[in-house]
Protein backbone atom coordinates (compact mmCIF):
# COMPACT_ATOMS: atom_id res chain seq x y z
CA UNK A 1 0.00 0.00 0.00
CA UNK A 2 1.44 3.59 -0.91
CA UNK A 3 -1.09 6.54 -0.05
CA UNK A 4 0.59 9.64 -0.48
CA UNK A 5 -0.36 13.27 0.85
CA UNK A 6 0.96 16.27 0.09
CA UNK A 7 0.46 18.32 2.06
CA UNK A 8 0.66 22.29 1.20
CA UNK A 9 3.72 21.24 0.15
CA UNK A 10 5.71 24.22 -0.94
CA UNK A 11 9.13 24.84 -2.77
CA UNK A 12 11.07 28.64 -2.99
CA UNK A 13 14.22 29.77 -4.35
CA UNK A 14 14.80 33.32 -2.86
CA UNK A 15 11.46 35.05 -3.78
CA UNK A 16 10.90 32.80 -6.73
CA UNK A 17 7.80 30.71 -6.05
CA UNK A 18 8.65 27.06 -7.57
CA UNK A 19 5.81 25.50 -6.23
CA UNK A 20 2.47 27.24 -4.08
CA UNK A 21 0.21 25.54 -1.07
CA UNK A 22 -0.08 21.73 -2.87
CA UNK A 23 -2.64 19.89 -0.85
CA UNK A 24 -3.79 16.84 -2.50
CA UNK A 25 -4.22 13.04 -1.63
CA UNK A 26 -2.79 10.29 -3.95
CA UNK A 27 -4.70 7.03 -3.35
CA UNK A 28 -3.07 3.67 -3.04
CA UNK A 29 -2.07 2.49 -6.61
CA UNK A 30 -3.68 5.11 -8.65
CA UNK A 31 -2.31 6.89 -11.87
CA UNK A 32 -1.82 10.31 -11.16
CA UNK A 33 -0.60 12.69 -13.84
CA UNK A 34 0.61 15.97 -13.04
CA UNK A 35 0.57 18.31 -16.30
CA UNK A 36 1.14 21.50 -17.65
CA UNK A 37 3.52 23.76 -19.54
CA UNK A 38 7.78 23.76 -18.70
CA UNK A 39 8.45 25.82 -15.58
CA UNK A 40 5.13 25.22 -13.97
CA UNK A 41 6.52 23.29 -10.92
CA UNK A 42 5.46 19.64 -12.12
CA UNK A 43 9.04 18.28 -11.97
CA UNK A 44 9.78 19.98 -8.59
CA UNK A 45 6.85 18.33 -7.61
CA UNK A 46 7.75 15.06 -8.57
CA UNK A 47 11.30 15.45 -7.49
CA UNK A 48 10.13 17.07 -3.56
CA UNK A 49 8.59 12.93 -3.57
CA UNK A 50 11.55 11.62 -4.41
CA UNK A 51 13.43 13.52 -1.95
CA UNK A 52 15.80 15.01 -4.82
CA UNK A 53 14.15 18.49 -3.76
CA UNK A 54 13.58 19.17 -0.29
CA UNK A 55 10.17 21.08 0.58
CA UNK A 56 9.93 24.67 1.77
CA UNK A 57 7.20 23.94 3.47
CA UNK A 58 4.91 21.83 4.36
CA UNK A 59 4.54 17.50 4.79
CA UNK A 60 4.82 14.74 2.70
CA UNK A 61 3.86 11.35 3.60
CA UNK A 62 3.44 8.20 2.45
CA UNK A 63 1.12 5.96 4.17
CA UNK A 64 1.01 8.35 7.09
CA UNK A 65 4.69 8.64 7.54
CA UNK A 66 6.39 11.92 7.27
CA UNK A 67 9.02 11.37 5.09
CA UNK A 68 10.17 15.37 4.39
CA UNK A 69 13.67 14.40 6.76
CA UNK A 70 14.09 10.73 5.08
CA UNK A 71 16.51 10.10 2.21
CA UNK A 72 15.44 9.29 -1.45
CA UNK A 73 17.40 5.99 -1.04
CA UNK A 74 14.66 5.02 1.95
CA UNK A 75 11.61 6.36 0.94
CA UNK A 76 10.92 2.98 -1.74
CA UNK A 77 10.40 5.09 -5.02
CA UNK A 78 11.40 4.13 -7.82
CA UNK A 79 12.21 7.14 -11.09
CA UNK A 80 12.58 7.15 -14.61
CA UNK A 81 14.00 9.59 -15.63
CA UNK A 82 13.42 11.39 -19.13
CA UNK A 83 17.33 11.06 -20.29
CA UNK A 84 16.97 7.15 -19.22
CA UNK A 85 19.80 7.31 -17.25
CA UNK A 86 21.82 4.02 -18.42
CA UNK A 87 25.33 2.85 -17.63
CA UNK A 88 26.31 2.54 -21.23
CA UNK A 89 29.28 -0.32 -20.26
CA UNK A 90 26.98 -2.38 -18.71
CA UNK A 91 24.53 -4.46 -20.94
CA UNK A 92 20.68 -4.51 -20.70
CA UNK A 93 20.83 -7.53 -18.11
CA UNK A 94 22.85 -5.60 -15.70
CA UNK A 95 21.24 -2.29 -16.22
CA UNK A 96 18.14 -3.55 -15.13
CA UNK A 97 19.78 -5.56 -12.34
CA UNK A 98 21.56 -2.49 -10.66
CA UNK A 99 19.61 -1.83 -8.19
CA UNK A 100 18.85 -5.18 -6.80
CA UNK A 101 22.97 -5.18 -6.49
CA UNK A 102 23.11 -1.86 -4.72
CA UNK A 103 20.53 -2.47 -2.48
CA UNK A 104 21.68 -5.81 -1.67
CA UNK A 105 19.31 -8.05 -2.62
CA UNK A 106 19.53 -11.60 -1.60
CA UNK A 107 21.71 -12.82 -5.65
CA UNK A 108 20.14 -16.07 -5.65
CA UNK A 109 16.82 -14.49 -6.44
CA UNK A 110 18.73 -11.59 -9.31
CA UNK A 111 17.76 -13.71 -12.36
CA UNK A 112 14.04 -14.28 -12.04
CA UNK A 113 13.41 -10.61 -11.09
CA UNK A 114 15.67 -9.13 -14.03
CA UNK A 115 13.79 -11.36 -16.64
CA UNK A 116 10.30 -10.93 -15.20
CA UNK A 117 10.93 -7.20 -15.69
CA UNK A 118 12.44 -7.24 -19.20
CA UNK A 119 9.69 -9.51 -20.14
CA UNK A 120 6.86 -6.83 -19.25
CA UNK A 121 8.10 -4.84 -21.51
CA UNK A 122 9.41 -7.28 -23.96
CA UNK A 123 13.04 -6.81 -23.88
CA UNK A 124 13.85 -10.56 -23.88
CA UNK A 125 16.04 -10.42 -26.54
CA UNK A 126 18.10 -7.53 -26.00
CA UNK A 127 19.72 -8.41 -22.54
CA UNK A 128 23.24 -8.69 -23.75
CA UNK A 129 23.93 -5.71 -25.76
CA UNK A 130 24.74 -2.19 -24.50
CA UNK A 131 22.63 0.93 -24.37
CA UNK A 132 24.38 2.14 -27.39
CA UNK A 133 22.81 -0.46 -29.74
CA UNK A 134 19.51 0.09 -28.67
CA UNK A 135 16.94 2.39 -30.50
CA UNK A 136 15.29 4.97 -27.83
CA UNK A 137 12.08 3.08 -27.55
CA UNK A 138 14.00 0.02 -26.81
CA UNK A 139 16.48 2.52 -23.96
CA UNK A 140 12.77 3.76 -22.45
CA UNK A 141 11.70 0.32 -21.85
CA UNK A 142 15.49 -1.12 -20.08
CA UNK A 143 14.69 2.18 -17.98
CA UNK A 144 11.53 0.86 -17.58
CA UNK A 145 12.73 -2.68 -16.19
CA UNK A 146 15.06 -1.08 -14.40
CA UNK A 147 12.37 0.51 -12.00
CA UNK A 148 10.11 -2.25 -12.02
CA UNK A 149 12.61 -5.03 -10.86
CA UNK A 150 12.54 -2.95 -7.55
CA UNK A 151 9.62 -3.54 -6.89
CA UNK A 152 9.04 -0.49 -5.46
CA UNK A 153 6.02 1.27 -3.84
CA UNK A 154 5.88 3.83 -5.95
CA UNK A 155 6.67 5.13 -9.23
CA UNK A 156 7.96 8.31 -10.41
CA UNK A 157 7.92 8.94 -14.45
CA UNK A 158 9.16 12.29 -15.93
CA UNK A 159 8.10 12.91 -19.01
CA UNK A 160 9.75 9.52 -19.67
CA UNK A 161 7.96 9.99 -23.49
CA UNK A 162 9.42 12.98 -24.73
CA UNK A 163 12.46 11.78 -26.58
CA UNK A 164 10.64 9.31 -28.11
CA UNK A 165 9.46 10.09 -31.95
CA UNK A 166 5.58 10.21 -32.22
CA UNK A 167 4.79 6.48 -33.61
CA UNK A 168 7.57 5.56 -30.57
CA UNK A 169 5.49 7.65 -27.88
CA UNK A 170 1.60 5.77 -28.60
CA UNK A 171 3.24 2.18 -28.38
CA UNK A 172 5.57 2.84 -25.18
CA UNK A 173 2.46 4.80 -23.89
CA UNK A 174 0.43 1.97 -24.47
CA UNK A 175 2.96 -0.64 -23.04
CA UNK A 176 3.06 2.31 -19.59
CA UNK A 177 -0.49 1.69 -19.37
CA UNK A 178 -0.52 -1.39 -19.59
CA UNK A 179 2.40 -2.21 -16.91
CA UNK A 180 0.54 0.25 -14.62
CA UNK A 181 -2.70 -2.12 -14.75
CA UNK A 182 -0.55 -5.21 -14.07
CA UNK A 183 1.64 -3.76 -11.52
CA UNK A 184 -1.18 -1.91 -9.52
CA UNK A 185 1.28 0.47 -8.05
CA UNK A 186 1.10 3.92 -7.05
CA UNK A 187 2.01 5.81 -10.24
CA UNK A 188 3.02 9.70 -10.42
CA UNK A 189 3.85 10.70 -13.97
CA UNK A 190 4.72 13.96 -15.17
CA UNK A 191 4.33 15.54 -18.82
CA UNK A 192 3.53 18.29 -20.48
CA UNK A 193 1.37 16.57 -22.90
CA UNK A 194 -2.14 16.55 -22.57
CA UNK A 195 -2.70 13.44 -24.50
CA UNK A 196 -0.18 11.23 -22.88
CA UNK A 197 -2.09 12.59 -19.54
CA UNK A 198 -5.74 12.28 -20.77
CA UNK A 199 -4.84 8.70 -21.88
CA UNK A 200 -2.96 7.28 -19.14
CA UNK A 201 -4.49 8.26 -15.37
CA UNK A 202 -6.77 8.13 -13.31
CA UNK A 203 -6.32 12.21 -12.22
CA UNK A 204 -5.05 14.87 -13.57
CA UNK A 205 -3.88 17.34 -11.94
CA UNK A 206 -2.81 20.60 -14.15
CA UNK A 207 -0.74 23.54 -13.04
CA UNK A 208 0.28 27.05 -13.83
CA UNK A 209 3.48 28.77 -12.11
CA UNK A 210 3.35 26.26 -9.45
CA UNK A 211 0.07 26.29 -8.63
CA UNK A 212 -2.90 23.78 -8.98
CA UNK A 213 -5.35 24.94 -11.60
CA UNK A 214 -7.62 21.58 -11.36
CA UNK A 215 -7.57 18.11 -10.52
CA UNK A 216 -9.95 15.76 -11.78
CA UNK A 217 -10.67 12.71 -14.22
CA UNK A 218 -9.85 13.50 -17.74
CA UNK A 219 -13.56 13.71 -18.53
CA UNK A 220 -14.04 16.10 -15.73
CA UNK A 221 -11.30 18.41 -16.90
CA UNK A 222 -12.03 18.12 -20.35
CA UNK A 223 -15.93 18.68 -19.93
CA UNK A 224 -15.51 20.99 -17.20
CA UNK A 225 -12.62 23.40 -17.42
CA UNK A 226 -12.49 25.22 -13.73
CA UNK A 227 -10.70 28.36 -15.80
CA UNK A 228 -9.36 29.37 -19.16
CA UNK A 229 -6.14 28.41 -18.82
CA UNK A 230 -7.07 24.92 -18.69
CA UNK A 231 -9.81 25.20 -21.50
CA UNK A 232 -6.87 26.30 -23.37
CA UNK A 233 -4.52 23.53 -22.99
CA UNK A 234 -6.37 20.43 -22.32
CA UNK A 235 -8.12 18.94 -26.25
CA UNK A 236 -6.50 18.60 -29.45
CA UNK A 237 -7.64 20.99 -30.77
CA UNK A 238 -7.74 23.54 -27.56
CA UNK A 239 -11.37 24.34 -26.71
CA UNK A 240 -12.13 27.87 -29.04
CA UNK A 241 -12.24 30.66 -26.79
CA UNK A 242 -13.48 34.14 -28.11
CA UNK A 243 -13.63 36.98 -26.07
CA UNK A 244 -16.95 39.35 -26.45
CA UNK A 245 -19.89 40.61 -24.45
CA UNK A 246 -22.72 38.95 -22.80
CA UNK A 247 -26.31 41.71 -23.00
CA UNK A 248 -29.93 40.01 -22.34
CA UNK A 249 -27.75 35.93 -22.48
CA UNK A 250 -26.90 36.91 -25.54
CA UNK A 251 -23.10 36.97 -26.63
CA UNK A 252 -21.81 39.04 -29.11
CA UNK A 253 -18.35 39.62 -31.13
CA UNK A 254 -17.25 40.38 -34.31
CA UNK A 255 -19.08 37.44 -36.99
CA UNK A 256 -20.62 35.74 -33.55
CA UNK A 257 -23.90 35.90 -31.88
CA UNK A 258 -24.97 33.00 -29.31
CA UNK A 259 -28.37 33.37 -27.77
CA UNK A 260 -29.46 31.49 -24.95
CA UNK A 261 -26.66 32.03 -22.15
CA UNK A 262 -28.17 32.54 -18.73
CA UNK A 263 -25.64 34.85 -17.06
CA UNK A 264 -25.17 38.88 -15.92
CA UNK A 265 -24.51 41.13 -18.61
CA UNK A 266 -20.80 42.08 -19.23
CA UNK A 267 -17.40 41.44 -21.04
CA UNK A 268 -16.95 37.47 -20.74
CA UNK A 269 -14.84 34.81 -22.25
CA UNK A 270 -16.91 32.12 -24.62
CA UNK A 271 -15.43 28.73 -25.25
CA UNK A 272 -16.51 26.04 -27.21
CA UNK A 273 -14.67 22.80 -28.52
CA UNK A 274 -14.32 22.10 -32.17
CA UNK A 275 -15.96 18.50 -32.37
CA UNK A 276 -19.25 20.16 -30.26
CA UNK A 277 -20.24 22.92 -33.35
CA UNK A 278 -21.15 22.35 -37.06
CA UNK A 279 -20.60 23.61 -40.27
CA UNK A 280 -24.12 25.00 -41.91
CA UNK A 281 -25.01 25.68 -44.94
CA UNK A 282 -26.18 29.20 -43.42
CA UNK A 283 -27.96 30.51 -40.27
CA UNK A 284 -25.53 29.71 -37.90
CA UNK A 285 -24.58 31.75 -34.86
CA UNK A 286 -21.38 32.34 -36.42
CA UNK A 287 -20.36 33.52 -39.86
CA UNK A 288 -17.19 34.00 -41.28
CA UNK A 289 -14.91 33.68 -43.74
CA UNK A 290 -12.72 30.50 -43.74
CA UNK A 291 -9.17 30.92 -42.86
CA UNK A 292 -7.31 27.52 -43.07
CA UNK A 293 -9.01 23.81 -44.09
CA UNK A 294 -7.01 20.48 -42.80
CA UNK A 295 -7.88 17.33 -44.26
CA UNK A 296 -7.46 15.18 -41.05
CA UNK A 297 -8.75 11.54 -42.38
CA UNK A 298 -11.70 10.93 -40.20
CA UNK A 299 -12.82 14.88 -40.29
CA UNK A 300 -11.91 17.84 -42.32
CA UNK A 301 -10.87 21.07 -39.72
CA UNK A 302 -12.24 23.85 -40.57
CA UNK A 303 -10.99 27.35 -38.97
CA UNK A 304 -11.57 31.10 -39.02
CA UNK A 305 -10.23 33.75 -37.47
CA UNK A 306 -12.57 35.81 -34.80
CA UNK A 307 -10.28 39.00 -33.56
CA UNK A 308 -7.16 37.98 -32.65
CA UNK A 309 -8.08 33.96 -31.97
CA UNK A 310 -8.05 30.74 -34.40
CA UNK A 311 -11.46 29.41 -33.89
CA UNK A 312 -11.87 25.68 -35.34
CA UNK A 313 -14.64 23.11 -36.39
CA UNK A 314 -14.53 19.87 -37.26
CA UNK A 315 -16.71 18.99 -40.37
CA UNK A 316 -17.26 16.19 -42.66
CA UNK A 317 -13.80 14.24 -44.27
CA UNK A 318 -15.94 15.10 -47.34
CA UNK A 319 -16.15 18.46 -47.07
CA UNK A 320 -15.14 21.08 -49.67
CA UNK A 321 -14.91 25.02 -49.69
CA UNK A 322 -12.27 27.84 -50.60
CA UNK A 323 -9.96 29.79 -48.59
CA UNK A 324 -11.80 33.48 -47.59
CA UNK A 325 -14.95 31.56 -48.30
CA UNK A 326 -17.22 32.72 -46.20
CA UNK A 327 -18.80 29.41 -43.54
CA UNK A 328 -21.84 29.54 -41.29
CA UNK A 329 -20.95 27.54 -38.03
CA UNK A 330 -23.75 26.28 -35.53
CA UNK A 331 -22.93 25.73 -32.00
CA UNK A 332 -25.67 24.82 -29.46
CA UNK A 333 -25.52 27.11 -26.57
CA UNK A 334 -25.74 24.21 -23.76
CA UNK A 335 -22.14 23.45 -25.56
CA UNK A 336 -20.58 27.06 -24.55
CA UNK A 337 -18.29 27.44 -21.65
CA UNK A 338 -18.43 30.91 -20.23
CA UNK A 339 -15.21 32.34 -18.29
CA UNK A 340 -14.53 35.48 -16.51
CA UNK A 341 -12.93 38.00 -18.79
CA UNK A 342 -10.31 39.25 -16.20
CA UNK A 343 -9.48 36.73 -13.93
CA UNK A 344 -10.54 33.51 -16.44
CA UNK A 345 -12.78 31.63 -13.46
CA UNK A 346 -15.58 29.58 -15.03
CA UNK A 347 -18.94 31.23 -14.80
CA UNK A 348 -22.40 29.41 -14.35
CA UNK A 349 -22.14 25.69 -14.49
Amino acid sequence: MAEIQLRNIGKRWGSFVGVDNFDLTIADKEFLVLLGPSGCGKTTTMRMIAGLEDATEGDILVDGQRVNDMEPKDRDVAMVFQSYALYPNLNVYENIRFPLRVRGVDPSTHDEKVRRASAMVELDDFLHRKPAELSGGQRQRVALARAIVRQPNVFLMDEPLSNLDAKLRVSTRAQIKNLSHELAVTTIYVTHDQIEAMTLADRVVIMKRGVVQQVGTPVDIYDRPANAFVASFIGNPAMNLVEGEISGGTFRAKHVEISGLNVPDGTITLGFRAEDANVAESGGQINAPIYTMELLGDATMVSVRIGGALVSVKADKNYRAEIDETVSISVAPEQCHLFDATTGARVGS
